[in-house]
């Protein structure tokens, strides 16, 4: 305990490092209850490659991502006794047939769940370096506020489609903004807040959980994902949360969890939500209660 339920390794993702099972590994060495691996879904069209897939065709993504659950079904059932492993995985949405696809693939491998994460704007990747990040912005007229209107929108289409059981990095579109530099905020804005909170209360409307993502803070970013005034407003309207590390392989488990537990205790979370099996394979939601008093803290010197 506690738990991730964000998860990725070098084996299936080019911008990764080591294998899925040292990420299994690494997890039941640090006592954690639960372990959500997440490899990325594949993705159709040949323009949406990243600059590190230069050498692979869609068709070797789909390859992978089969081999990826083939080899998280033997993980679970070599290592099922010591660790509590789901398996899922983490979404995209560039066009709408993205999602359909999606659907389709959710259903013919019989997925756990779902992390929601959106990493396009206009069809274009915002979460890979600060340059692409500024392409989209000057494909928005220029316009910060109107890429943040229109990552906000797209996500709402992506959680109202997917309906995913773990909200990913809810307010990832932050990750490259200049704050540092002094530009205003555009969720200080009025109509781009509004948006954010109509997403926040779709997802809890169907039982979404919201993950702390700890990987914010190896960004730069002052707080994990979602950044402390999101965070007060799901708390604020009942939101169920978990904690996940957004692991890029075997070292990065359970990353800057010492700085998430400070920052538990300084929002008072004091409850978490996690994903587990039942004895019939159901996905249910279970409850930790005094989360920041649990003795993972202490045996890894967190506390």
């Amino acid at each position: 305990m506690p738990f991730t339920f964000h998860s990725h390794s070098g084996q299936f993702c080019r911008h990764a490092k080591g294998t899925l099972e040292n990420v299994v590994k690494a997890a039941i060495a640090k006592n954690m209850l639960a372990l959500g691996l997440t490899e990325h879904v594949p993705r159709s069209r040949t323009q949406d490659l990243y600059p590190e897939e230069s050498d692979l065709t869609t068709n070797d993504l789909y390859t992978a991502f089969h081999a990826y659950v083939d080899e998280a079904r033997r993980l679970r059932k070599q290592y099922g006794s010591q660790i509590h492993i789901l398996i899922g995985a983490e979404t995209e949405y560039i066009t709408h047939d993205t999602l359909d696809e999606l659907k389709h693939l959710r259903k013919k491998y019989d997925l756990d769940f779902l992390v929601g994460s959106l990493h396009h704007v206009n069809g274009m990747p915002m979460d890979f370096s600060p340059e692409l990040y500024e392409q989209i912005v000057e494909h928005c007229s220029g316009s910060r506020s109107e890429m943040f209107r229109r990552y906000f929108d797209e996500q709402l289409v992506l959680l109202q489609e997917l309906q995913p059981e773990i909200v990913g990095h809810f307010d990832l579109i932050r990750i490259f903004h200049p704050y540092s530099t002094g530009v205003e905020d555009p969720l200080l804005q009025a109509d781009i807040r509004k948006l954010a909170l109509r997403n926040i209360d779709y997802a809890i409307s169907y039982g979404a959980i919201f993950e702390i993502n700890t990987r914010a803070w190896k960004k730069g970013l002052r707080d994990a994902y979602p950044q402390r005034d999101l965070l007060q407003e799901i708390m604020a309207r009942g939101g169920r949360i978990t904690l996940s590390d957004d692991s890029h392989g075997e070292h990065d488990v359970c990353m800057h969890y010492d700085r998430a537990l400070a920052y538990l205790r300084e929002m008072g979370v004091r409850q978490l939500h996690y994903l587990c099996k039942t004895a019939e394979g159901a996905v249910q939601v279970c409850v930790l209660d005094n989360a920041t008093e649990h003795e993972f803290w202490a045996a890894n010197g967190f506390s």
